[in-house]
């Protein structure tokens, strides 16, 4: 891992990161080609895109009940069980975050208020290709669900058999999915925005992709409300000598193994104490499963910085905004109102990354690439929208009308200040 050892008084800066730009132009081009092509040719697009891409002929993207049911049966007992206890606690967690429309009367008579209302139709995208995410479809689809959302529709890319996923299909049951369809990448994002033959469009569309489907995303996001442009997943980590490296190492290669893109950061007050930690890597990456893209990641895109005292490592903190954030040091309680900018903060050394990927309860998809300066988690408020409501009395009229036509005729509207002066001619 590269490493920057800062200063006393050294303020770590963007400079330090060397962070690529979310935007990549080559996935641009090519996802606009392919999105274009789907609006024109719908269907017909789909079954090519997923033939050349997965290998699989497809004619019926929609998953039948038969086949759904199929493979829910199937899904070995032990992980759908751990599904569901999942699923109960990320409901627990998201239902606190429900909405109520809400109404006030002022003195003079007015009525202002909002009126809550979920959205009718939501896609969530799941990915294919290095490995299966049913905990990403838990954590789409239940706010949604939680939200009121009638209709939610999955998009995941075919199994080489042609086949779902035993564990997708059972999250889809436990999530309150409607509709299931076997199609993946770019093409994807542009059925479930403009609608084909057979997928019929949807009013937002959530979930994480490969580079194409940011891009997608990016492309028909006005058209269709969207959650985010996810970036590579990343890690921070802080470590004070009370940590044990071991489980700090293993803990950045849990982000690492994701993908050769993901980035981990390690934040410590020693050098010594980082070369305990990167000796530690490498005896955990002697049973890793994922070794070649765990160590892609951590040489490619992985990052120490020590620091000199608490107070310059929370401010290195805050400028890389990492999606997740660990903090393996003493009282980590009291560091928390130092924290500016982080999507989820884990707190202790009881409490790695993996419990919020799977079972705490606080959503996952997370802002990236530094987002957590402007972004929150996926939350039940983006399967929603509010309405303003408002409703004036003779007399509230009559007490704002002076101020309403003198901002009117100050903007050179003149019918929407004649449209307040005519109704209190009236009313004389």
């Amino acid at each position: 891992m590269r490493r920057v050892i800062l200063k006393p008084g050294e303020v770590f800066d963007n400079s330090h990161l060397q962070r690529k730009s979310a935007f990549n132009a080559k996935a641009m081009e090519i996802a606009t080609g392919i999105v274009e092509d789907v609006r024109q040719r719908g269907d017909e697009c789909l079954r090519e895109l997923t033939e050349k891409f997965d290998g699989v002929r497809i004619d019926d993207f929609r998953v039948s009940q038969e086949k759904f049911d199929a493979a829910v049966a199937a899904c070995e007992p032990a992980l759908a069980k751990a599904l569901e206890q999942a699923a109960d606690q990320i409901c627990a967690f998201h239902e606190r975050q429900l909405e109520q429309s809400w109404f006030a009367v002022r003195e003079d008579g007015a009525l202002v208020g909002a009126k809550v209302t979920p959205l009718d139709s939501v896609g969530v995208y799941v990915p294919g290709g290095r490995a299966l995410y049913p905990s990403t479809l838990l954590m789409n689809a239940l706010p949604a669900s939680v939200a009121g959302v009638e209709r939610i529709v999955v998009v995941n890319p075919p199994l080489a058999d042609g086949g779902i996923d035993p564990a997708i299909a059972k999250a889809c049951e436990l999530a309150g999915v409607t509709e299931v369809y076997q199609v993946g990448g770019a093409q994807a994002v542009a059925a479930l925005a403009y609608g084909t033959e057979q997928i019929a469009p949807v009013d937002k569309i959530t979930g994480p992709g490969n580079a194409f489907v940011a891009a997608a995303k990016k492309l028909v996001s006005g058209d269709v409300g969207i959650d985010m442009i996810a970036g590579p997943s990343e890690v921070c980590v802080v470590a004070d000598a009370t940590a044990e490296p071991a489980l700090v190492a293993i803990d950045l290669m849990a982000q690492a193994e994701h993908d050769p893109l993901a980035t981990c950061y390690l934040v410590t007050f020693s050098a010594e104490y980082a070369d305990a930690v990167e000796a530690a890597i490498e005896k955990h990456m002697e049973e890793s499963t994922r070794a070649e893209i765990t160590t892609a990641s951590l040489v490619d895109q992985g990052l120490i910085a020590v620091c000199q005292d608490l107070p310059q490592a929370m401010e290195a903190v805050n400028v890389i905004a990492p999606e997740h954030l660990e903090l393996h040091i003493a009282n980590p309680m009291d560091s928390l109102g130092a924290i500016r900018h982080a999507g989820a903060i884990f707190m202790g050394e009881w409490t790695p990354e993996a419990v919020g990927d799977y079972v705490a309860g606080p959503n996952h998809t997370l802002p990236t690439g530094g987002t957590a300066r402007f972004s929150s988690p996926l939350a039940v408020e983006q399967f929603i929208k509010k309405s303003s409501i408002i409703q004036y009395s003779r007399d509230a009229l009559a007490a704002d009308a002076p101020a309403i036509v003198a901002i009117a005729k100050h903007e050179g509207l003149w019918a929407h200040a004649r449209s307040v002066e005519l109704r209190m001619e009236g009313a004389e």
